[in-house]
Parts: structure tokens; C-alpha cells; sequence
């Protein structure tokens, strides 16, 4: 059998709550605290603390670095992708409210991973190319084309990229001539994208009719127009 645990007591009970039955010098020679003192040249004995080890000195450089060393800064942010508007669907008639193509009217056709929106003219309706325009300037409108037999998989943000060549060193006599640089091409590949987007895209547009003329016109306001009021 287990033996029993037997209670503990105090060596001073109490007589009533707060007080107790023995003084505070009865129990200073009850407890012994007497002979442990006196063993101890009258002095209660301590304990000294344990030595903390010190914190190691970085030491500082004698000269400053000739140029400046720079610290990459702790990004926590994660981004959130972004949300697309309820009324910009695939397919929708997007109007363009910013940049080189304002006003314009263009078909979208999918979000990229960007955030950014994949629109098209089609180009050879209102001369508007595969491009990435932000939500936040467009307007989308109640039109709707069918996108069911384009494919756009192959389209995403590292596709729109530009390449970045390295700048040679002109000398002094190049410096003063003023010579005009020849615009960039657009590759073949890019070419043969936009027609094989645009064939499709024409098939279902030229389907409806008046979509070819609402798409090749440019939205604008005129005097007595109110933007607020008006329905897309």
C-alpha cells in the first residue's frame, strides 16, 4: 500500500485569522535562526550572485568605409493580389481613360498576375495593340464580346518586358553629332500574336452588328454632358 501523505503544518498555527499563537521572537529561537547566525559570526550567511558573462564588444572600424555600404530594409509586407472591379469581366468593352490610346474602346481580355488587364482593339479596328492598362482607368461599359475562341495562355506580364541593353560610352566626336536613332521594330513573333488574337476577336465583333463603328469610335464628352449621370 501507498503510504499516506501526511499534511503539512505550521510551526506557528493560528489562533485567530492574522495572529499567531507564538511570538516573533519565540519563533526565531524555534526555528534556529539563532545557532545560524552565531555559526556565522553573528551574520545571516549570502549568497553572492553569479557572475553575468559580459556582452562581446563589436569593435569599430578605425576609418569610415570610402563608400557607402548599403542595407537591404526588412519588407514583412506581403502583397495581396490584386481584385478585379465585379463589372470588368472577360470580354467586356473597357473605354481608356489615360495614356497614349485615351478614349479609345478596347475588348479585355483576361487579368494578368500583375493586377494589370489584358486589353486589344482589336488593331486593325481602332489601332489599339495588346497592351496592360490598370483598372483604375478605364471604364467599363454594359457591351460584351464573345473571347470564347481566343487564346490568350501564352500572354503574361513577362511577355510585355523590355529588354535592357547596356548604353556604350560615346566618344567626343559622337558626343556634339546629332544623330537621329532608328525606333525599335516590333518582332515578327509579336506580329503574328496580334493577328492570330485579332482574326478571332473579329469573327464574333463583325457577328453584331454596329459593334465594328462603336468600337472604332472614340468616346469623348460633350458640352451639357454629365459624366455622373451617364450609363455605359
Amino acid at each position: 500500500m501507498a503510504a499516506r501523505k501526511t499534511p503539512k503544518t505550521s510551526r506557528n498555527p493560528d489562533l485567530i485569522r492574522g495572529v499567531g499563537k507564538y511570538s516573533r521572537s519565540k519563533m526565531y529561537h524555534k526555528r534556529g535562526l539563532w545557532a545560524i547566525k552565531a555559526k556565522h559570526g553573528g551574520v545571516f550567511p549570502r549568497h553572492d550572485p553569479k557572475p553575468q558573462a559580459p556582452a562581446p564588444v563589436e569593435k569599430q572600424p578605425k576609418f569610415y568605409p570610402a563608400d557607402d555600404v548599403k542595407k537591404p530594409l526588412a519588407n514583412k509586407h506581403k502583397p495581396k493580389p490584386t481584385k478585379l472591379r465585379a463589372s470588368i469581366t472577360p470580354g467586356t468593352v473597357l473605354i481608356l481613360l489615360a495614356g497614349r490610346f485615351m478614349g479609345k474602346r478596347v475588348v479585355f481580355l483576361k487579368q494578368l498576375p500583375s493586377g494589370l488587364l489584358l486589353v486589344t482593339g482589336p488593331f486593325k479596328i481602332n489601332g489599339v495593340p495588346l497592351r496592360r492598362v490598370n483598372q483604375a482607368y478605364v471604364i467599363a461599359t454594359s457591351t460584351k464580346v464573345d473571347i470564347s475562341g481566343v487564346n490568350v495562355d501564352k500572354f503574361d506580364d513577362k511577355y510585355f518586358a523590355k529588354k535592357v541593353e547596356k548604353k556604350k560610352k560615346k566618344g567626343e566626336g559622337e558626343f556634339f553629332e546629332a544623330e537621329k536613332e532608328d525606333k525599335k521594330a516590333l518582332p515578327d513573333e509579336k506580329k503574328d500574336d496580334q493577328k492570330t488574337v485579332d482574326a478571332a476577336l473579329l469573327k464574333s465583333i463583325e457577328g453584331v452588328p454596329d459593334l465594328k463603328a462603336y468600337l472604332a469610335a472614340r468616346f469623348s464628352l460633350k458640352a451639357g454632358m454629365k459624366p455622373h449621370e451617364l450609363v455605359f
